[in-house]
């Protein structure tokens, strides 16, 4: 992103109460598309999202459904967001300075834990895709890398043993959507090949380091590219299957030892940890296949159920009928 897309983006912080993080995403910012009518999507990270609600509301009532300003504002608005959605809210067709905008708030707190842990893995499924931040506060961004690196040993996981970098950003990608309800019938179904194609040298930097450790490891071997699209090549075996789902988030492989069995091993400075029983690379990548999809279905599901509550029925109506068109158009 230049400079003065990026001041210009910035420039909408001001009108809102303070933030500790914010990025940016969607298809409106890529050089490719001309659509003036796609909305910029903001991630806003706060401290206390009640307090923050409440002083937007004074600054910007316009954003929010009136009836949930009339029947209980910030305090219901959090509400919702917390106990019905996966805690975040989201604001959709916000006119600013020409340009329509949608902005989801979070706490800081909730939105870490997703990052580290898949709790939700809504939040952490967006920042496994290239964003922009514009501002970080809580260094957001190396908290970020636990959940880069998580992402790509469940994509090798459910990868065959020979693919090319766009498999892998593609499976990546396409993790936080398996399961997704909103992939049934109102999303492209090329919605993750644009994504990849569309931003490939920023997923290609964003998973470098990952790749080469995983390389250094002798898990992955690159061999010669075309279009600067390597080939991979990557060991099946048992003993790397089980490095990769140690590198996934506890609230998953809890979830798997559930499914799998756990065992206690010690390791190499003297720690008692649990480890999930795997039989098959095949059976743990079926397994955690499962979980995630459950996971992402429940959470798409709540969060559904919250935009339509806090948004409102018209602006939730528009959204999904945009969202719809887009799918339609897809598939015709």
């Amino acid at each position: 992103m230049d400079d003065e897309k990026k001041a210009h983006l910035l420039s909408f912080l001001k009108v809102i109460p303070p933030v500790d993080f914010c990025c940016v995403y969607g298809s409106a910012l890529h050089s490719t598309n001309h659509d003036k009518s796609t909305m910029v999507d903001f991630i806003l990270g706060v401290s206390d999202p009640l307090q923050w609600h409440s002083e937007n509301l004074k600054m910007n009532a316009e954003h929010y459904a009136s009836w949930m300003v009339f029947l209980g504002g910030a305090k219901l608005i959090t509400e919702v967001a917390d106990d019905i959605g996966v805690g975040v809210h989201f604001n959709p067709f916000v006119t600013w300075k020409n340009k329509m905008l949608k902005y989801g708030v979070v706490r800081m707190h909730d939105l870490v834990q997703d990052i580290l842990n898949w709790e939700r893995f809504y939040l952490s499924g967006r920042l496994q895709k290239p964003v922009n931040m514009l501002m970080d506060n809580l260094d957001i961004e190396n908290v970020n890398s636990v959940n880069l690196r998580a992402a790509v040993s469940a994509a090798l996981l459910l990868l065959p043993p020979k693919f090319t970098e766009e498999d892998l950003y593609a499976k990546i990608c396409s993790l936080s959507y398996m399961g997704d309800l909103r992939m049934l019938f109102a999303e492209d179904r090329n919605k993750v090949k644009k994504i990849v194609q569309g931003q490939f040298d920023l997923f290609q930097s964003m998973y470098k380091p990952f790749l080469e450790e995983y390389e250094g490891k002798g898990f992955l071997r690159f061999s010669s590219s075309e279009n600067h699209h390597a080939h991979i090549s990557q060991d099946c075996g048992l003993t790397v299957a089980r490095s990769h789902v140690s590198s996934l988030p506890p609230t998953i492989r809890s979830q798997m030892w559930i499914k799998l069995g756990k065992k206690k091993v010690i390791s190499e400075y003297g720690q008692v940890l649990h480890e999930v029983v795997i039989g098959s690379r095949e059976e743990a990548a079926k397994c955690m296949q499962k979980v995630l999809r459950r996971t992402v279905m429940v959470s798409s599901a709540r969060q559904a159920l919250s935009g339509l509550l806090t948004v409102g029925g018209i602006k939730a109506a528009r959204y999904v009928t945009n969202k719809m068109e887009k799918a339609w158009r897809s598939w015709t």
